[in-house]
């Protein structure tokens, strides 16, 4: 049975079948991945993600990072410096608590949704990528049962091996105005002075500086320097349309929300985060977030380069609607 008989104006709902879960990951194929494997030309490797205990502070204050914990137990005891009647061995072993989306992250296609007439009655559905639903697709939290994507999990991304090409541009200069906005004039021209083409099945990683701030200043990093940073302008219509013609599968930055908007407003008729509309619900694009390029682009940068193989798979985790994640990328 279709999901749907509207999908949102932009919309490419089923161009991957009627029952697809990884949207533009479907563009990277073995083809696509031996071209990225020329990237690795000099056997360096890069890691682009944070320490999971990053950001520190009131960054996310609704979201907590990682509480280590040995409370695995044996014999009554926990299994931490544990050893065994007889024997040498010792043991460590131990738990951590965190959410899935506090630090270096992909948000699954089931993280964003909007509210949509999918049904062509009048009514507006809460609709995610491909028509998948929450009232048929989820499992909502309440007493005794826990949240889970029955569809569009992260399990999906992570099935993909998460794999291909990334394109690092840097638009730490490229903002404009007091806000930082980052539209399609602005990402045009950093794309062309620095060299690098984005090709269909890209992963496109935009380094805005954000996560060396708090990288640097950890807890007592200012908001204004972060506020500083610029940001994709994902009301910009030119952007948007690029954005789904140039056929890229990801889009990676190493700010909280790829897109910059001023302030949380709700809107009648649009969404608050439009770039996340435009990727994660209508095209199936997946976002990385706080992912890290303090490293990897100097290098780049010095050596002439803007491309390099990119190996970023989440967690295998069934039914969860992000994951923390370290991307490695080698050149």
């Amino acid at each position: 049975m279709k999901r749907w008989l509207n999908r949102p104006a932009g919309a490419h709902w089923g161009e991957f079948g009627p029952d697809d879960q990884v949207g533009r990951m479907n563009l990277i194929t073995p083809e696509r991945r031996i071209q990225a494997l020329a990237e690795a030309r000099e056997g360096k490797v890069f890691i682009l993600g944070l320490p999971l205990d990053y950001p520190r502070g009131q960054i996310f204050a609704s979201r907590n990072g990682p509480s280590l914990q040995a409370t695995t137990a044996a014999d009554g005891r926990a299994m931490y410096d544990w050893t065994v009647s007889v024997g040498i061995d010792v043991i460590n072993d131990d738990r951590v608590t965190m959410d899935l989306q506090y630090s270096t992250q992909w948000d699954a296609l089931s993280h964003y949704g909007i509210c949509f007439d999918a049904d062509d009655d009048g009514i507006a559905e809460h609709i995610f990528y491909n028509g998948y639903r929450a009232d048929d697709d989820f499992v909502q939290p309440a007493k005794g049962t826990s949240p889970r994507a029955k569809a569009l999990g992260i399990e999906n991304l992570a099935a993909t091996g998460v794999q291909g090409r990334g394109v690092l541009v840097d638009i730490r200069n490229s903002g404009q105005g007091a806000t930082g906005l980052v539209g399609y004039d602005a990402l045009m021209h950093a794309i062309k002075t620095q060299g690098a083409q984005v090709e269909e099945g890209d992963f496109l990683c935009l380094y805005t500086g954000y996560a060396d701030l708090l990288l640097r200043d950890g807890d007592s990093v200012k908001q204004e320097q972060l506020s500083a940073c610029p940001g994709l302008d994902g009301s910009d219509k030119a952007l948007l349309q690029w954005i789904d013609k140039s056929r890229l599968a990801a889009i990676c930055a190493d700010n909280p929300m790829v897109e910059k908007i001023d302030g949380i407003e709700h809107c009648k008729e649009t969404a608050m985060l439009p770039l996340h509309e435009h990727c994660l619900v209508k095209l199936g694009i997946h976002l990385g977030e706080l992912w890290w390029f303090g490293a990897i682009a100097p290098w780049l940068a010095a050596h002439q380069r803007a491309h390099f193989l990119l190996t970023a798979p989440p967690l295998n985790l069934p039914g969860a609607v992000g994951s923390p994640v370290t991307p490695v990328a080698t050149v």
